[in-house]
Parts: structure tokens; C-alpha cells; sequence
């Protein structure tokens, strides 16, 4: 029997592509937000600060509105919040990520809603994941 190195090589990229989608799935599981989840960027209260509010936005919902400040020189580009309704004991009841338009400018302030929210005892928020904008025009985590 002769083996090819075509198909040693494709051989190899089945691997790889076995390898790498059994990494994403079993890693989703983790970056699901929960009571002890809040974020996918740990000390990420260095860079921004959160001013919001909850208001009402229909007959069962609220929203969340605020602004995210950065203290970074940096812009920081692919901003997400993740806004979290609570319960009396502090359970999580409902949540929701959504993007902060347009990123946040280096020591600039955005805008972001969240909406959609169930009536809760309490609301945490977070910044979720962001990425940075780098002087040359790419970007890092």
C-alpha cells in the first residue's frame, strides 16, 4: 500500500478541523453569563466606568440606560454590556448582551440601551467583552 502525502495532508486537515470544533463547543460553556459569570474580560473596572438607570419600557420590561466611560487612552472598539435582572436572593431571572454603538473613544463616553428586560428586584451591568483600537488601525484584546 502506498500512501500519499496529499492524503497524509488531508488526513491532517480533517484532524485539525475535528480538533478545533470540538474546542469551540466545549468552551461555549463557559462563556455563558450567569450568577458568577459577568464578564468574558476580567479587570476590565481599570479601564471603564458605568453610570445607568432602569426605566420602564413596556407593560412587563424595563431597559437599561447609560453610558460606559473610558479611562483608557485607547479606543475601544466592539463593545458589549451584559445587563442581568435579579431576584431577591441575587439568582439571575433574565439577561441580555447588546453591543455599545460605535465603541467607546479613548477617555470618551458612550451611549447604550439595553432592552427588554424582565421587572426585577435588582439589575447588575457589566461590560462584557470589548476589544481595543490600536494607533495603527488594528486591534487587541
Amino acid at each position: 500500500m502506498i500512501v500519499r502525502p496529499q492524503s497524509l495532508l488531508a488526513l491532517a486537515r480533517v484532524g485539525l478541523i475535528a480538533s478545533i470544533v470540538t474546542a469551540c463547543a466545549s468552551t461555549s460553556s463557559y462563556l455563558t453569563p450567569s450568577e458568577s459569570t459577568t464578564t468574558l474580560m476580567l479587570g476590565w473596572e481599570y479601564h471603564f466606568t458605568l453610570e445607568w438607570t432602569s426605566e420602564p419600557e413596556a407593560e412587563n420590561a424595563r431597559r437599561i440606560t447609560g453610558y460606559i466611560y473610558n479611562r483608557h487612552g485607547e479606543a475601544a472598539v466592539s463593545v458589549r454590556v451584559l445587563a442581568q435582572a435579579l431576584n431577591q436572593s441575587g439568582a439571575v431571572v433574565g439577561q441580555r448582551i447588546e453591543w455599545v454603538p460605535e465603541g467607546v473613544t479613548g477617555f470618551g463616553r458612550s451611549y447604550f440601551i439595553v432592552p427588554h428586560l424582565p421587572i426585577a428586584d435588582a439589575y447588575r451591568v457589566t461590560v462584557w467583552d470589548y476589544t481595543w483600537q490600536q494607533a495603527d488601525g488594528g486591534t487587541r484584546m
